[in-house]
């Protein structure tokens, strides 16, 4: 096969036949793909988000039990790649649902949000937002949590929630006072105590209908809370996280390098193999280490290969430009939007480690 999203490395482990990822690759290839300028300058489709939720991509790591497919991580990480080549913000969109469906499994059965959600989260009937990142600024409170009768009062502002109108529900993370960090879900819509400010202006992924989330006032019952933690318990396992690689980084790589494939320039050809071989190496080193490394371990070697698929990320969209020339800018051309989506993809989920050890590669 010769088609973008078809060719793998010899590397890889045997999940190409695995129906998921079958299934992305149509859904990318019929339906992203087709639509992803559209997308970058007019907003994902709603209809596009239907045949998200219907391909059974947003599924795949949820528990068998409540609709699941339970795929294993390597083929999670496929589709991701899949979809992050074919329209990163369609792709951005959905990867905000996997937080909850990952939440919601994680909580003791019987927990009502789980019991009510979980299942139509996994087959694809609703599709949840997030909105937790602020958590990050802690000790400082964004976005504060109080007690209040029978449940939870969020005040503050979330400064970005991805996928605003799109989205069914949204899991809402905030901390209170004494450090307590406090996941609830509600419907992603305005509501008394929740209002969306209108649009972001972004240079990259605009089409996400990202917006921010003025809170005041919202209570949430108990029956909506996911996961109650200490503060530093839940840092614990989120701040590894980002130190890792992240799938979509090497799928727009991949397709930037089939633009220069498929671009009839000899040149073009040549770049793309070379840097075809650095995507190869620094996607086994950094995959080896999500799989048979703990999560807290050897920081330095997941910084260390992030940067270097950040490094592979910058030289093939802008191999991609270069190669299109003056018509690679042009807003109808694939190149220039991967370009932007790449710069995105730098500083998405970024933490202070992370920039951090980008700046130092960077003047290194």
């Amino acid at each position: 096969m010769s088609e973008p999203y078809g060719d793998r490395p010899a590397e890889d482990p045997p999940y190409d036949g695995h129906p998921l990822v079958a299934a992305a690759r149509r859904l990318a290839e019929d339906t992203l793909a087709p639509a992803a300028e559209r997308a970058d300058r007019e907003g994902v489709d709603p209809a596009t988000i239907a045949a998200v939720k219907a391909s059974g991509v947003l599924g795949a790591a949820g528990p068998a039990a409540y609709g699941g497919a339970a795929a294993p991580a390597p083929v999670v990480r496929e589709i991701a790649e899949t979809l992050a080549g074919a329209c990163c913000a369609t792709f951005f969109v959905q990867a905000q649902h996997h937080t909850p469906v990952g939440t919601l499994a994680a909580a003791p059965e019987g927990t009502p949000v789980r019991e009510q959600l979980l299942r139509p989260l996994c087959d694809g009937t609703l599709l949840s937002g997030i909105a937790f990142s602020h958590l990050r600024a802690f000790p400082r409170l964004p976005v504060r949590v109080t007690r209040e009768h029978a449940g939870w009062r969020f005040d503050g502002r979330v400064p970005w929630y991805t996928g605003w109108g799109l989205n069914d529900v949204l899991m809402l993370g905030g901390a209170t006072e004494d450090g307590e960090v406090v996941f609830a879900v509600t419907e992603a819509r305005e509501q008394p105590g929740l209002r969306a400010t209108g649009p972001l202006e972004l240079a990259a992924l605009s089409g996400t209908r990202t917006v921010g989330l003025e809170l005041d006032g919202l209570v949430l019952p108990d029956g909506a809370v996911a996961l109650r933690q200490p503060y530093e318990d839940w840092a614990a396992a989120d701040r590894p996280k980002n130190t890792n690689v992240n799938p979509a980084v090497l799928g727009v790589t991949r397709a930037a390098l089939d633009l220069l494939d498929t671009s009839g320039d000899e040149a073009a050809v040549r770049t793309a193999g070379v840097l075809r071989e650095r995507l190869v190496a620094v996607r086994k080193d950094a995959y080896a280490l999500l799989d048979e490394v703990p999560a807290a371990e050897r920081i330095a070697d997941r910084l260390a290969a992030k940067m270097r698929a950040y490094d592979v990320l910058r030289a093939a969209t802008t191999a991609a430009v270069v190669a299109g020339g003056g018509r690679a800018v042009g807003l109808d051309r694939p190149a220039q939007r991967l370009a932007r989506e790449g710069m995105f993809l730098l500083v998405q989920g970024q933490t202070a480690d992370v920039r951090e050890a980008h700046l130092a590669a960077l003047r290194g």
